[in-house]
């Protein structure tokens, strides 16, 4: 018999009530919290000089703290855009195609979007994706390099330094939200949450998720860049955050309850680490190759 020891600590989900029902929500406020904080982080770590001085900077960092605010508008956009779009892709056509009937939130899709093409957009009735985020992302990162002649590799790695912190507090705006919650359990912690038609003690995952892809994934690469200096090797810190946050999302697809059934007990959430991994191992070749003598 499930028995909760923790309440659910019952906070509104909308920050700021505005007017006719609109509002400001804490997800949102957490993506901006998120963004700001990396920007800032980012600009302390171009202006620590110490981290630069070896090859193959040689003194110069980068990008210039310039280059990064500049930058903080195309990853907004790689975000926001990416992470809707890969929602829509992954869940709401793919996955709600497959098992329509084992989410709630599928609700006549995919066909929906073809009738009603507004719910393309509606991120304000959930569903952002951190896969699709991170290939948004990813090609805003592309796109900008390419344009700044800024090195791909050596910036990506800079910005998988700070990734972490959006992700710690989207995590916490998804348990104030009460969505996204986990397997029922009978540990101490565990927790009714309100939006749960089953009224189950279940495992706050979200906080889990919070503390390994947010904290000990961003003190693990800030340890890489400033104990190991691994920023030396372009490509290996991007390597390490893929294969990090493909590490930390399976454990605790372990614990979560998955939106909706895949393969058994493998959830989407797991089998998107695969090709995090992937790519991982090629990072891993790049970083390591034999270099070309000086």
């Amino acid at each position: 018999m499930f028995e909760a020891t923790l309440p659910f600590p019952n906070i509104d989900p909308v920050a700021i009530h505005l007017w006719h029902g609109f509002g400001i929500r804490w997800y949102a406020i957490s993506y901006i919290v998120g963004i700001l904080l990396g920007w800032w982080w980012l600009g302390r770590t171009i202006r620590d000089r110490s981290l630069w001085t070896n090859p193959p900077f040689n003194g110069k960092p980068p990008a210039t703290t310039e280059d990064i605010g500049d930058f903080v508008v195309w990853a907004t956009l790689g975000v926001i855009i990416g992470g809707r779009l890969g929602w829509v892709l992954f869940y709401g056509i793919f996955l709600c195609s497959v098992t329509p009937e084992s989410a709630a939130y599928c609700r006549g899709l995919p066909m929906d979007f073809v009738n009603h093409p507004i719910r393309i957009i509606a991120a304000w009735e959930g569903g952002m994706s951190f896969h699709g985020g991170a290939i948004g992302v990813i090609l805003a990162l592309w796109l900008y390099c390419r344009n700044r002649k800024i090195d791909f590799a050596r910036l990506g790695d800079l910005i998988c330094t700070v990734v972490p912190i959006g992700l710690f507090f989207g995590r916490i705006a998804n348990f104030v939200n009460g969505e996204l919650w986990g397997k029922p359990s009978n540990v101490p912690w565990a927790i009714v949450f309100p939006n749960d038609q089953l009224h189950l003690p279940r495992h706050p995952s979200q906080l889990y998720e919070a503390a390994m892809e947010g904290l000990l994934l961003f003190t693990i690469m800030q340890v890489s860049l400033r104990m190991f200096r691994l920023h030396e090797r372009p490509g290996l810190l991007s390597a390490i955050f893929l294969t990090g946050y493909g590490v930390f999302r399976f454990v605790s697809e372990i614990f979560r309850e998955p939106d909706t059934q895949f393969i058994g007990s493998f959830s989407l959430g797991m089998a998107f680490s695969i090709p995090m991994w992937i790519v991982a191992a090629i990072l891993y070749w790049y970083a390591f190759r034999p270099r070309p003598a000086a």
